[in-house]
């Protein structure tokens, strides 16, 4: 999902073109997504990134854009889902997770594997990690069932055959800074550039 303007940034770059160690945001994350055992990537673009567009298309990568109208996530991911080429159960990743990699990629399909594909799965993170790790946060999962607060990643597994009566979503919570880490202001991207430096030093 790579079609926001990322206002909050405050850069005169497209969010998913921000780098993040002197690399696209967007390219860390299809990087991770190449990695591991998923088929297809589809990038969702529209008319509020058109350079991550053509920066997308220009590539030699695994990825197929599909151009969606930029009106927010479930906009967006309807655009995406109308496509007869998709069909579901999807991962969708948001362009803002540069330290995605496929390992927790992985992660994610084997907990869905192992929930027996029942529904969809919502991924968050609790709110204390968020503020333990000095990242922002920006939106909360309505839920009554977490004795702490929950904050969305931006990934998730999504079934659109699923049957919503009779099939709840699913939550996976994690506390890994892989997915906590989304940048949506200049002090994640620095949060985020010192995790990866570290990582790359050992």
């Amino acid at each position: 999902m790579c079609g926001g303007k990322g206002t909050r940034l405050e850069s005169d770059r497209e969010k998913p073109l921000y780098p993040i160690d002197g690399v696209a945001m967007v390219d860390r994350v299809v990087t991770a997504l190449a990695r591991s055992r998923i088929d297809a990537i589809y990038a969702a673009v529209s008319p509020n990134a058109p350079e991550t567009r053509d920066h997308l298309r220009a590539c030699d990568g695994p990825v197929t854009t599909i151009n969606t109208a930029g009106d927010g996530y479930v906009a967006d991911l309807l655009a995406i889902l109308d496509r007869p080429a998709v069909t579901t159960p999807i991962l969708t990743v948001a362009a803002d997770l540069p330290l995605l990699d496929a390992a927790v990629v992985e992660q994610v399909l084997t907990v869905y594997d192992d929930r027996g594909h029942a529904g969809s799965l919502t991924v968050c993170v609790p709110e204390t990690c968020k503020r333990r790790l000095g990242t922002s946060i920006d939106s909360r999962l309505d839920t009554a069932t977490s004795p702490d607060e929950l904050v969305p990643t931006g990934v998730n597994v999504v079934d659109a055959t699923a049957n919503d009566s009779t099939t709840e979503s699913m939550t996976y919570v994690t506390d890994d800074p892989r997915l906590a880490i989304n940048v949506n202001r200049r002090e994640d991207a620095r949060i985020a550039t010192e995790r990866i430096r570290r990582s790359t030093d050992r």
